[in-house]
């Protein structure tokens, strides 16, 4: 029986034509795309294969998770039964112990798959650290990495250490494009991370074969290219600088 596409996932579950293409419409103005390639990207979510997925965890809170679990546009069960084939994460997966080993490792033999990382890793003390069914973190992202197609780090943690990488730093904790450097690698930081980016950064790859353009911190343009800053109705203040000092002042009066 072949696999049913995300488009005619999102039909049998009652999804409208119409709000679908919302839904277009949100991931073109999300990845910063003219309306016109509406028709691409329906055309990539109509296809019936879904992106392989293993998402990795490992020095963190899990808020990144927890941003995942609550998000809507789509929602957490739509991301991973339609859109994605999430084949390994600890925390949603059914499979545990071997079962869930085992699925990980058949995914990586097979490659093509896309590879998320939440949280840092930590390499210090032996990599004793984070151990799961005998492997260390640097040996599961290593391993994991080796046939991905590309990897994407969420969260601070993951893209650039986060707070287990502050002093003093006990367990050596590091982040994912210090370690991956024969591999695309796109971050999405923030704490926690905005689970709509890597929605959209997931259809931009399934519209393309690619991430999307990045800046030289391995940020998506789409989301990090401009600054809220630059849009600020107060920004003229700021560059003639004209600053309140105290609540209540000219300064303040006057709606610097």
């Amino acid at each position: 029986m072949p696999e049913t596409s995300i488009q005619q996932a999102a039909f049998q579950q009652g999804v409208s034509r119409r709000d679908f293409l919302k839904f277009y419409s949100m991931m073109a103005g999300v990845l910063a795309l003219p309306r016109s390639y509406m028709g691409e990207i329906e055309k990539a979510l109509a296809t019936p294969a879904r992106l392989p997925v293993i998402w990795l965890e490992f020095q963190d809170c899990a808020g990144c998770m927890e941003a995942l679990l609550r998000a809507t546009q789509p929602t957490v069960s739509q991301l991973v039964l339609d859109v994605l084939s999430v084949d390994y994460h600890e925390t949603i997966m059914a499979a545990a112990g071997n079962l869930a080993e085992e699925a990980k490792q058949a995914t990586i033999d097979a490659g093509g798959y896309l590879l998320v990382i939440e949280g840092s890793i930590p390499v210090g003390e032996g990599e004793y650290y984070c151990t799961i069914g005998g492997k260390s973190a640097l040996q599961q992202l290593n391993e994991a990495a080796a046939n991905a197609v590309a990897v994407v780090a969420v969260g601070n943690c993951a893209a650039y250490g986060g707070w287990p990488i502050a002093k003093p730093n006990p367990t050596n904790a590091t982040f994912v494009s210090d370690l991956v450097k024969d591999k695309p690698v796109m971050n999405l930081p923030r704490c926690p991370y905005n689970p709509v980016n890597l929605t959209a950064a997931v259809v931009h790859f399934l519209t393309f074969g690619e991430l999307p353009a990045m800046d030289d911190k391995g940020r998506p343009l789409f989301a990090y290219g401009d600054r809220i800053h630059d849009n600020c109705p107060r920004r003229g203040h700021f560059d003639a600088g004209e600053f309140v000092v105290a609540w209540g002042d000219e300064g303040h009066r006057k709606g610097w």
